[in-house]
C-alpha cells in the first residue's frame, strides 16, 4: 500500500458534471435562497413594534425570489481545472541496476 497518498481526488476527465448533477444543485440553491425569506418575514412580524427594523427585514425579503430564480437558472462556469496526465514518477531501472532515461 502508499502509505503518503494525497488524499484530495484527482481529476482525470475534462468532462462537465451531468445534466442532473447540475439541475440538483441548482434546486438546492434555490430552495436554500427561498426558506432564507421566511425568516426575515417572521422577524419582521416580530418586530412590528419597531418599524424601521421591521421595514428593513421586509425590503431584505422582496428581492430574494428574483435572485433565486436568477441563480437556480444560471449554469455553472467551466472548472479552469485541467485533467493530470500520467508522468512518470522514477526512472525505470536496467537489469544491469543502472537508470535508463
Amino acid at each position: 500500500m502508499n502509505s503518503h497518498r494525497n488524499e484530495n481526488p484527482v481529476l482525470i476527465t475534462s468532462a462537465a458534471p451531468s445534466y442532473e448533477d447540475q439541475l440538483s444543485a441548482r434546486r438546492r440553491r434555490y430552495a436554500l435562497m427561498m426558506s432564507l425569506r421566511i425568516p426575515c418575514i417572521l422577524l419582521a412580524l416580530l418586530f412590528a413594534k419597531i418599524w424601521w427594523l421591521a421595514l428593513i427585514l421586509i425590503l431584505l425579503s422582496v428581492p430574494l425570489p428574483w435572485m433565486a430564480v436568477l441563480i437556480a437558472n444560471d449554469r455553472p462556469p467551466p472548472k479552469a481545472e485541467s485533467p493530470q496526465r500520467l508522468r512518470p514518477s522514477r526512472p525505470a531501472l536496467t537489469a544491469d541496476g543502472e537508470e535508463s532515461r
